[in-house]
């Protein structure tokens, strides 16, 4: 197997930024990139995502944008203007929405000179079900319904999606078939929340955080079903020793000469 980057993206989901520079500081050297969502986003804010970057941070902005086309596609463009590496969408914002968000960072990136962010959409969410899809007047499953959504992001230009692993080989199976211009289908990234751990399945205090995530698997397991990049929390945030935590994620993966 050829050198790939390290497949690893750590959530900071966490409380404060003083919580989040730690954790970053203990895991910079790792190679891995960090996701901030929509708790230490409204706490800290737009700066200390600036912060982050500046520091040498890869980062996924999980802040799910939905709204009118204009909305999502102007906020898209703050957040190139941050430097992130990556952010999202909810696909089920509709293509006019994902195709102008597109077209708005590509120009606003070259126009200012800009590294373009990756764009990805989210499908289903990992603690949705069939019932959850019903209560929002969805009939499809979740299998039929990320792969609807998947195949729109991809045909809207997005560079890939959120999923769940369950259905990370479905997606690269019929990516596959789908008629695009923006990339070839194994570019179509696919990025998975939902990554479980025999230690979770032990441990009564995680009950409540473990039902929230419905469709999961093991980090070896989602790769190898077609997972790009694996976001991973509590296993690495709650460990003594987070880089330790991290390597020996890497090593149920991948052999370390393997990553950058």
């Amino acid at each position: 197997m050829s050198k790939i980057q390290n497949p690893l993206i750590v959530a900071l989901d966490v409380p404060t930024a003083a919580q989040a520079r730690e954790i970053f500081d203990e895991l910079s050297e790792t190679g891995c990139a960090f996701k901030i969502g929509m708790q230490l986003f409204t706490h800290a804010g737009s700066q200390f995502v600036g912060e982050l970057v500046k520091a040498g941070a890869k980062i996924f902005l999980d802040l799910k944008f939905h709204d009118i086309p204009n909305t999502v596609a102007n906020a898209g463009v703050e957040a190139a203007r941050l430097g992130v590496w990556m952010f999202n969408v909810h696909a089920f914002g509709g293509r006019e929405m994902m195709e102008r968000t597109v077209a708005a960072v590509r120009e606003t990136a070259v126009r200012e000179n800009l590294i373009q962010p990756k764009i990805i959409a989210v499908t289903v969410l990992t603690s949705s079900k069939a019932e959850t899809l019903r209560e929002v007047g969805v009939d499809n499953d979740p299998l039929t319904q990320v792969l609807k959504l998947a195949q729109l992001a991809a045909i809207s230009g997005l560079d890939g999606v959120v999923a769940s692993p369950q259905e990370a080989s479905a997606i690269k199976i019929e990516a596959k078939n789908w008629k695009t211009e923006n990339h070839a289908p194994n570019d179509f990234l696919i990025v998975t929340p939902g990554i479980r751990f025999e230690s979770e399945t032990q441990n009564p205090k995680s009950k409540i955080e473990r039902d929230d995530q419905k469709r999961t698997l093991s980090p070896a397991q989602a790769i190898k079903a077609g997972a790009d990049y694996l976001v991973v929390g509590r296993p690495i945030l709650q460990a003594a020793n987070k880089q330790k935590a991290a390597d020996e994620i890497l090593a149920e993966i991948i052999s370390p000469t393997e990553y950058d």
